[in-house]
C-alpha cells in the first residue's frame, strides 16, 4: 500500500506522562502512525508525550479541558460515579468534538476514533471513519436512544467498527451490520514483553493481579482467594485503589507501578497472573501483555477472558471457588506451568504481535474505505 492517509485520531484518555497508563494503547497506536510514511497523523487527545511526527490538533481552550476531564477520572468513570454531572460534561465534549470534526472534514482522509460517543458528532458530515469499540462503550449502548442516534450516524457516513476482540462482532453487526462493516482488530504488545520470563513454582509461589481495584474488576477475587493465599502462595495486587475498596489484610497491595516497574519487580518475581473480573471488557491489554511475558493466566468466564484464554492451554478458566483452587495448583506444578508458558508467548508472536502489526491491520481497513 503506497497510498498516505490524512488520520485524525480522538480519544478522550491518553498518558499524561511517561509513566502514566491511562489510554496507553492510544500512544502506542498513535506513535506507530507517527513513525510510518503512509500516515500523516493528527491526534486530539489529553496531551502528554508522543512521536515527533505526531501532530497535536487540540485548541489550547480543548487541551485544559481534556485535562480537566482526566482528572475527574475520564467519560466511563463519571457515569459510573455521577451520571447526573457525566451528562453534563458528555455535552461539552460532543460540542468541542462538533467544531473539531467541522474544521477538519475537508483536510482529513481517515477519522480514527476511539469510543463510540465520539462519534455521535460526525452526523452528516459524509466523510470516512474507523471506530474502535472496546468493552466499555456496551455500557453506552444501553442508554436509551443510544444505538438509534449512532445508527444515524453511521448512515451518514463510510464507517467502519472495529472492536479489539472478536466476541463484539455478532452483537455490533446485530445493531449496526447494515449501516457499517464491523471488522475485529487486535492491539499489537510492547517488544520489551516479549523479552521477560516468570518465575516457576516454589515452596512460596508469588500470584500477581494487576487492575484499577473496582468491585466489577476485583470480582470475587477476596471471597475465593481468602482460604488460599497465606505462606504458601502470596497474592500481589498492583493497581490504583480507585473505588476504596477495603482490601483484605491477606492481599499483598502495592498501589499503582509503572508499565517498567511491572516489567522489572512484579513479572520476574511472579508464576502466574489473575483475572476475576466481572467488568465489561473488550480484550484487556494486560491480558496480552502477560502471554507476551510468558506466564499463565487464572481468569473469570466472561466473554473477554474466554476469548483470550484457551482453557488448559494458556491457563485456566474458573466459574467457582473450588475450580480456582484446581486452578491454583495445576499452576504449581513445574512441568504444568512450563508448558503453558510456552503456549502463552508462542500464541502471542501468532495472533498479536507488535504495534507496528497492529498499525498495519489499521491501515487495511483505510484502504477499504478509501
Amino acid at each position: 500500500m503506497s497510498q498516505q492517509h490524512r488520520v485524525l485520531m480522538v480519544a478522550t484518555s491518553y498518558p499524561q506522562s511517561e509513566t502514566d497508563w491511562q489510554g496507553l494503547f492510544i500512544r502506542k497506536i498513535a506513535d506507530s502512525m507517527g513513525g510510518s510514511p503512509l500516515v500523516d497523523v493528527s491526534l486530539w487527545a489529553p496531551d502528554g508525550p508522543r512521536h515527533v511526527a505526531v501532530q497535536y490538533a487540540c485548541s489550547d481552550s480543548d487541551a485544559a479541558w481534556l485535562k480537566g476531564l482526566a482528572l475527574r477520572g475520564g467519560i466511563a468513570h463519571l457515569l459510573r460515579t455521577k451520571p447526573v454531572a457525566a451528562l453534563g460534561v458528555g455535552g461539552s465534549l460532543l460540542r468541542r468534538l462538533r467544531t473539531l470534526y467541522k474544521e477538519r472534514v475537508d483536510d482529513t482522509d481517515i477519522f480514527h476514533i476511539n469510543w463510540l460517543q465520539n462519534a455521535l458528532p460526525l452526523y452528516g458530515l459524509n466523510t470516512k471513519a474507523v471506530i474502535t469499540v472496546l468493552g466499555t462503550d456496551f455500557k453506552l449502548l444501553k442508554l436509551p436512544g443510544m444505538v438509534a442516534m449512532l445508527r444515524r450516524v453511521m448512515r451518514g457516513n463510510r464507517c467502519i467498527l472495529a472492536p479489539n476482540s472478536a466476541w463484539m462482532k455478532q452483537p455490533l453487526e446485530h445493531w449496526f451490520g447494515d449501516v457499517a462493516k464491523v471488522v475485529p482488530v487486535n492491539f499489537g504488545i510492547e517488544k520489551s514483553w516479549y523479552q521477560l520470563s516468570c518465575a516457576a513454582p516454589s515452596s512460596t509461589t508469588h500470584w500477581l493481579c494487576v487492575l484499577r481495584v473496582t468491585q466489577d474488576k476485583i470480582g470475587s477475587l477476596f471471597d475465593w482467594g481468602e482460604d488460599i493465599f497465606g505462606k504458601e502462595h502470596q497474592l500481589h495486587l498492583v493497581g490504583p485503589n480507585q473505588d476504596g475498596l477495603e482490601i483484605p489484610a491477606w492481599v499483598h497491595y502495592h498501589g499503582a507501578a509503572t508499565a517498567s516497574e511491572l516489567a522489572e519487580k512484579w513479572y520476574p518475581m511472579c508464576t502466574g497472573f489473575i483475572t476475576l473480573s466481572e467488568h465489561s471488557e473488550g480484550k484487556p491489554q494486560v491480558l496480552l501483555e502477560t502471554m507476551a511475558a510468558g506466564m499463565p493466566i487464572i481468569a473469570s468466564k466472561i466473554p473477554a477472558h474466554q476469548e483470550t484464554i484457551s482453557q488448559g492451554e494458556h491457563g485456566y478458566l474458573v466459574g467457582s471457588a473450588i475450580e480456582f483452587r484446581a486452578a491454583i495448583e495445576q499452576l504449581s506444578s513445574a512441568s504444568v506451568h512450563m508448558k503453558l508458558s510456552d503456549n502463552c508467548r508462542a500464541t502471542s508472536k501468532r495472533d498479536y504481535g507488535l504495534w507496528d502489526d497492529a498499525l498495519d491491520r489499521y491501515l487495511e481497513l483505510y484502504g477499504m474505505l478509501t
